[in-house]
C-alpha cells in the first residue's frame, strides 16, 4: 500500500528557501556564491561575463552625512552591469531597466564599494544582468552587503542589423539558479503595470479624505520639484548617448529635494522601484527632472520622479520614470513620524492612490518572495492583489530545489530513482523516472490535480476553487487520515504551471499552500500544509520525458520518509509506476488536448 508521504503533504515545518533570487536574498545580508572550482586545466573557474568594480569613498562621492551618494552608487552599478552585458553580446549595449533596489546600509567616505556583474540569461535581443553590491571597510577587514539589483539591457542594432544574443551557458549552481528564474522573473516585469491596474481596480487602495481630514496636512504641491540640465560631452557614454547611470543620478537628487521639502530635514533613501528607460537621449538635450512626493505614509514616503527630454523646438520626450521610498531617521537611527501628505485634485489623487497601491506590491514582494523563513507563517493568505507574487514564489521556489546539484542517489528500483537532500535541517526527497509520454502531454496530465486521484490512492477528493488564469488553479485536495482514528486531512493548493520558455528549459508545475477567507480550517478536517512540491517535466526525445517529483518534509513526516529511504518500504516507486502507468495509459486521449485549451 502506498504511503501517505508520497503526497506533497505535511502539517507542520519551517517555510520553504526564500532566497528566489539565487544571487542574494533581500533582507538577509548574505551574498550567495558557489565556492572556487578549479578547472582541469588548473585554473580557477570564472563566469565569463563577470565584472568587478572597486571605487574607494571620496569626499567627492559623498552627501552632506559623509555618506555615498546614491546617484553616485547608481551610476557605478549602472557601469558595471552595461559592461558585464557588452561583453556577453559583443557590441554595445543599453539600459533597459533596473529592477527594485532595496538599500540595506550606507556606506562612508574612506570605505571601499565592490560591485559585481555577470549575464545571467539572454533572451532574443535582451538580456538580464544581476548585481551585487557589497562595502568593505579597509580597517576592520569586513565586508556587508549594500544591495542587489537585475538590470535589462538591449543590444544595439549593428550595420548587419538586430543582434540575436546567443545562450548563456550555466556553470555553477548559482548560475544554473539564475539562469532558470530570469525567465520568471522578465514575466514579472512584464505585467508590472498591469498589477497596479488589477489592485486601483479592485479597490485595494483607500479612498483619499476630504479636505477637513487633511487641513493639517502639507499640500503635495509644496514637494514639487523641477529642475533642468544640458545633456555635455562628459554626460555621454561611449555610444554618445546620456549615460543611463547620470539620468538616475540625476533623478534621485531631485526626489530627495522633494522628500526634505516635506519633511524639512534630510531623508534617507530606502527602497527605488524600477527605473524604465522608455527612450535614448543624446547630447545638447535638456532634461527636465521632476518629482513631487505622491503619498506619505507613517514613516515613509513615495516620491515620483521622471525624466523628460527635448532640443530646441523638438515635442518633449518621456526618457525615464521611478518611485522612490524615503525615511527620516532620528538620533538613534530610527524612522521618525511623518507629516500627512494632501494631495490635488484630480492627478494628485491618481497619484495618491497609485502610491498605496505599490507599497502594497513593495510589502508582497518582500514577504512573499524575499524573506527569512522566520518572518512570516508558511501559509500566505491568497487574494487577486498578491496573486502574481504567489506564483512567481511558488514557481522559483520549485525552480531552486531542483536546481540543487548535492541530491544523493538514496536507491534504485525498476528504473526509479530517490533522491534525498539534508539542508538547514530539512529533509527534501526528489523521484525520478523516463516515461515513454512526450513531455508537453505529460506536463498537461500531470497539471490538472483532479486527475490525480486516477492514479494516487491518496487523492480522495479534488476540487477547484478558483481558475485564476491559465497558469495559475487554486484546488482543495483531501487526503485520508494519517494515522487511525485521525480526521483527513484538506489542503488548498495553489498549483503554478509553466510551459518551457526556450529550448532547454522544464516543464514545472509548482504547488504550494494558500489560505482563503472563503474556506477556513473545519473541524472535520485536519488543515495540512504543502511547503514546496511538483513535477519538472524534461523533453529527452519527442517521445521520451523525464519526470521528476520533489517535496520538501518535515520532521512530523520523516518517520514516514524513513521507511522508504531505510528500504523497508517501496512506496515511492508504487506511486510513481501508477504515475507511469496513468500517462501511457492516456498520452492519446482527448481529454488532454481539452484541458489544455483551458
Amino acid at each position: 500500500m502506498c504511503d501517505q508521504i508520497w503526497s506533497e503533504f505535511s502539517s507542520s515545518g519551517p517555510v520553504p528557501p526564500a532566497h528566489l533570487c539565487g544571487m542574494t536574498s533581500e533582507g538577509n545580508g548574505d551574498v550567495m556564491e558557489d565556492p572556487l572550482i578549479i578547472l582541469e586545466s588548473g585554473e580557477v573557474y570564472r563566469n565569463p561575463t563577470e565584472v568587478k568594480m572597486s571605487q574607494i569613498v571620496l569626499p567627492c562621492h559623498a552627501n552632506h552625512c559623509g555618506e555615498l551618494s546614491v546617484g553616485q552608487l547608481l551610476k557605478w552599478m549602472d557601469s558595471t552591469a552595461c559592461l558585464s552585458a557588452e561583453k556577453h553580446a559583443g557590441c554595445s549595449c543599453i539600459t533597459a531597466s533596473v529592477d527594485d533596489i532595496h538599500f540595506e546600509h550606507t556606506i562612508g567616505v574612506g570605505q571601499v564599494v565592490n560591485i559585481k556583474a555577470n549575464v545571467n540569461r539572454a533572451f532574443n535581443s535582451s538580456m538580464e544582468v544581476g548585481i551585487v553590491v557589497s562595502c568593505e571597510d579597509l580597517f576592520s577587514d569586513q565586508q556587508w552587503k549594500v544591495c542587489h539589483a537585475f538590470g535589462t539591457f538591449v543590444a544595439r542594432r549593428t550595420e548587419a542589423g538586430k543582434v540575436q544574443l546567443r545562450q548563456v551557458v550555466p556553470f555553477t549552481q548559482a548560475e544554473k539558479m539564475e539562469y532558470s528564474i530570469a525567465a520568471e522573473r522578465r514575466r514579472m516585469r512584464l505585467i508590472h503595470a498591469e498589477i497596479v491596474t488589477d489592485l486601483l481596480s479592485n479597490d485595494t487602495a483607500q479612498e483619499v479624505g476630504d479636505s477637513q481630514e487633511y487641513q493639517d496636512a502639507v499640500p503635495a504641491e509644496r514637494t514639487r520639484v523641477e529642475s533642468v540640465e544640458l545633456v555635455l560631452p562628459p554626460h555621454a557614454n561611449h555610444q554618445v548617448n546620456t549615460f543611463g547611470g547620470q539620468i538616475m543620478a540625476w533623478m534621485e537628487n531631485v526626489a530627495t529635494i522633494s522628500a526634505s521639502r516635506l519633511c524639512n530635514a534630510h531623508p534617507t533613501l530606502r527602497t527605488i522601484d524600477m527605473f524604465h528607460f522608455r527612450g535614448p537621449s543624446q547630447v545638447g538635450d535638456r532634461l527636465v527632472l521632476k518629482a513631487i512626493v505622491n503619498n506619505a505614509f507613517k514613516k515613509s514616503m513615495e516620491v515620483g520622479v521622471c525624466a523628460e527630454a527635448y532640443q530646441g523646438g523638438d515635442h518633449i520626450r518621456h526618457i525615464n520614470s521611478a518611485f522612490m521610498t524615503f525615511e527620516v531617521l532620528d538620533e538613534e537611527g530610527k524612522p521618525r513620524t511623518l507629516p500627512r501628505i494632501r494631495p490635488e485634485p484630480v492627478d494628485g489623487k491618481r497619484r495618491y492612490q497609485e502610491a498605496i497601491a505599490r507599497k502594497k506590491i513593495r510589502l508582497d514582494r518582500k514577504y512573499l518572495i524575499s524573506c527569512k523563513q522566520t518572518q512570516v507563517p508558511f501559509s500566505v493568505p491568497w487574494d487577486p492583489s498578491n496573486q502574481m507574487y504567489l506564483s512567481y514564489n511558488n514557481v522559483s521556489a520549485l525552480k531552486l530545489l531542483a536546481a540543487k546539484n548535492n541530491w544523493i542517489l538514496n536507491s534504485e528500483k525498476n528504473k526509479v530513482n530517490l533522491y534525498t537532500l539534508e539542508e538547514n535541517q530539512v529533509l527534501c526527497f526528489k523521484v525520478e523516472t523516463q516515461v515513454d509520454v512526450p513531455a508537453e502531454r505529460a506536463f498537461v496530465l500531470l497539471s490538472d490535480l483532479r486527475r490525480r486521484q486516477e492514479w494516487d490512492m491518496h487523492y480522495e477528493k479534488c476540487e477547484v476553487l478558483n481558475q485564476v488564469d491559465e497558469d495559475d488553479t487554486i484546488y482543495r485536495v483531501i487526503t485520508p487520515s494519517a494515522s487511525k482514528g485521525s480526521n483527513a486531512q484538506d489542503f488548498i493548493l495553489l498549483a503554478s504551471k509553466r510551459k518551457p520558455f526556450d529550448t532547454g528549459d522544464p516543464y514545472v508545475i509548482a504547488l504550494r499552500s494558500v489560505t482563503l477567507p472563503t474556506h477556513p480550517p473545519t473541524e472535520d478536517y485536519k488543515r495540512g500544509e504543502v511547503l514546496c512540491a511538483g513535477f519538472t517535466i524534461w523533453e529527452v526525445s519527442s517521445t521520451v520525458s523525464k519526470i521528476s517529483y520533489y517535496n520538501q518534509a518535515t520532521p512530523g513526516v520523516l518517520p514516514y520518509i524513513s521507511t522508504d529511504i531505510a528500504g523497508l518500504s517501496s512506496s515511492f516507486y508504487c506511486s510513481f509506476s501508477s504515475c507511469s502507468q496513468f500517462l501511457v495509459k492516456n498520452k492519446d486521449s482527448l481529454a488532454t488536448l481539452a484541458f489544455n485549451a483551458l
